[in-house]
């Protein structure tokens, strides 16, 4: 990498839930799940917490470490698939929520890889001369999304945020880049159709008890088009 990881910062929710509990949820075991995926425990999200609002707690440490201010921040660029809408992107309102004024932000959509991605993606960006220093952030709130009923997948996600601080380095040297590999297609291995536009959401006639997309006037028009 061009560019050095300067800062690190995590957050956990307080609540955990441990196999033991998921023993009276579903058919498994503290053994089962030990000895396949060696996790004993997992947080869970309380409810009036969001993907953004973990984010925000982890980029804000991450940012303690490396002795920068909100100001100084470039880019932020967050992995995540459990954002808090569809859009504005979750990097958005982590922006907001920090007061990075200077920053540009955007998410990254790759599950388990999205944060390797995002980090990728961040250090091609400051090599590339489009900023000097950059936040990257993987976040998770997959305890909305799972179904505690499946224990194939209800025993191995919880929810949390870790981040880095970069600085492009001020010297030329020989990089060392996130490498990634591939592996056989297996998009149908694990899903959650349930958010996407191929399964419909939104019934019709338009039911607008449910969630649909809104912009407020023309304002919010021109703003958007750059006018």
């Amino acid at each position: 990498m061009k560019a050095r990881i300067v800062g690190t910062g995590s957050y956990l929710p307080e609540k955990e839930l441990t196999n033991f509990e998921l023993e009276k949820m579903v058919d498994t075991s503290n053994d089962w799940i030990v000895s396949r995926t060696g996790i004993e425990t997992r947080r869970i999200a309380a409810d009036d917490q969001s993907t953004s609002d973990m984010a925000t707690i982890a980029a804000q440490r991450a940012m303690d470490m490396a002795g920068v201010k909100a100001e100084d921040i470039d880019m932020i660029v967050l992995g995540t698939i459990t954002g808090d809408y569809p859009w504005p992107a979750t990097a958005c309102i982590v922006q907001t929520n920090l007061g990075a004024k200077n920053a540009y932000a955007y998410d990254v959509s790759a599950a388990c890889s999205g944060f390797l991605y995002a980090l990728s993606s961040a250090n091609d960006f400051l090599t590339a001369g489009r900023g000097k220093r950059a936040l990257v952030i993987g976040a998770e709130t997959l305890s909305r999304i799972i179904d505690w009923e499946d224990r194939n997948t209800c025993v191995l996600f919880g929810d949390g945020a870790g981040a880095f601080f970069l600085k492009l380095r001020k010297v030329t040297q020989v990089s060392c880049p996130v490498t990634f590999t591939r592996m056989a297609p297996t998009s149908n291995y694990c899903t959650n159709p349930v958010s996407g536009l191929k399964y419909r959401l939104l019934s019709m006639p338009w039911n607008r008890d449910r969630p649909i997309s809104r912009c407020k006037g023309m304002k919010s028009s021109r703003w958007q088009s750059g006018r």
